[in-house]
């Protein structure tokens, strides 16, 4: 189908700032959709029908599948493909229906004032999102760009620096960047006084570690003392082989049967912001420390199912890879886990009683699988000298599930 849908970028320089084939699109166009901001910016030439974005904006869909044919114009903030309604239009209509002629985003513009390479760069958006997704990020030297929220955004970032011991860290606010009032605020996150910004502004952060920093890798095996618990807990050494072994990929959803304090879905987010993962519990004390645990280590996004598996697994999205962390004797437990996992994905069970391990030695007669048993000792203080302590050994179990 011929292009009949054109997604315009618009930028803080409006209309004059647009190249040909979207000053031609506009000239050409039927009904054009926008916020009111943008359509504000249009020149008084212009005589398509000018139509704001309606609420819910779930019901724009609608209306642009009824204009189908028909030349038509959305005008949106600077490149739709990123962070904006380009992609959730060509999921809508289909690529080959539009064509989508970009402005150079607010984070191209504020990379060029700062003069960082973007491939540098950490961009967050907490604009409609929790502003704990930003623990994920910090870390000595990092580079962020924040999508902000209100004119308040720079204050309540420079709260969560100085609470994480960064401190130190340059925050600088970018307002209206591209237009006529183009503004930049800099200052130190421990001294931030700006008050309140204008509402449309972007944030650029280099973060210094102060005193009390504290940064966590991305990579499996976080220190046990990095998640709040009451002892049930997947210890750091045996954490990080059972998420190698759980291999999170972008995109792929994880459920967490059985999850304690949450340490093994938490682990499996931060391994890449597009990773999902879903944590079933039952025990109501536990379900406050994955809700603390995911804030606290920048995944505010991991789901919580409140109950104990297999019932509390009816009804959830089949997931790619599971993690049973405990009751794999449970009657019908791994039963629907496998029944519930996609083809071609993992599930990863753990145990450490003489009776679990007889339960996963029977499944991996059944399905087949691999069984590795780990046992990880630590030097202790003995008396003036150090002795080895041993840890229980613990018995992993992956399979499989076959594609076909």
């Amino acid at each position: 189908m011929t292009a009949w849908l054109t997604v315009i970028g618009i930028g803080e320089d409006g209309v004059t700032g647009l190249g040909e084939a979207a000053r031609a699109a506009l000239a050409g166009a039927r009904i054009i959709f926008g916020g009111k901001r943008h359509l504000a910016m249009l020149e008084g030439d212009v005589s398509a029908e000018r139509r704001p974005w309606p609420q819910p904006f779930a019901l724009a869909f609608d209306e642009l599948r009824a204009l189908r044919g028909s030349p038509t114009v959305i005008l949106a903030s600077g490149d739709p493909m990123f962070y904006g309604m380009g992609a959730s239009l060509s999921r809508e209509l289909g690529p080959d229906e539009m064509l989508v002629l970009p402005a150079p985003s607010s984070v191209s513009l504020a990379a060029a004032r700062l003069g960082w390479a973007l491939a540098d760069v950490e961009v967050i958006t907490i604009h409609g999102r929790p502003i704990s997704l930003l623990h994920r990020a910090l870390r000595p030297g990092a580079r962020l760009l924040i999508l902000s929220e209100d004119g308040f955004s720079a204050g309540h970032v420079a709260q969560l620096l100085k609470a994480r011991g960064f401190g130190p860290s340059r925050i600088t606010v970018f307002e209206h960047l591209g237009g006529a009032k183009e503004r930049r605020i800099d200052g130190i996150a421990e001294g931030w006084n700006a008050g309140e910004t204008a509402a449309l502004n972007l944030l650029g952060i280099t973060c210094v570690a102060g005193e009390g920093a504290r940064a966590f890798s991305t990579l499996a095996g976080l220190p046990d003392d990095a998640f709040q618990n009451d002892g049930q807990l997947t210890k750091r050494d045996v954490r990080a082989v059972t998420l190698a072994r759980l291999a999170p990929l972008p995109g792929e959803l994880l459920w967490d049967v059985g999850a304690g304090c949450g340490s093994i879905s938490i682990e499996w987010m931060r391994a890449h912001p597009a990773c999902r993962a879903i944590a079933i519990e039952a025990d109501a004390g536990r379900q406050q420390l994955i809700r603390a645990n995911a804030e606290a280590l920048g995944v505010p996004g991991l789901d919580l199912v409140a109950g104990a598996a297999p019932a509390a697994l009816a009804g959830l999205p089949a997931p790619d890879a599971i993690f049973i962390g405990g009751g794999v004797t449970e009657p019908g437990q791994i039963e629907a886990c496998w029944a519930a996992l996609k083809p071609g994905g993992r599930l990863v069970a753990n145990a450490v009683t003489v009776q679990s391990e007889v339960h996963l030695i029977a499944w991996q007669e059944k399905i087949g699988g691999e069984l590795t048993r780990l046992a990880v000792s630590q030097a202790k203080p003995l008396g003036g000298f150090d002795a080895w302590r041993a840890a229980l050994p613990v018995t992993i179990f992956v399979a499989y599930k076959p594609t076909h």
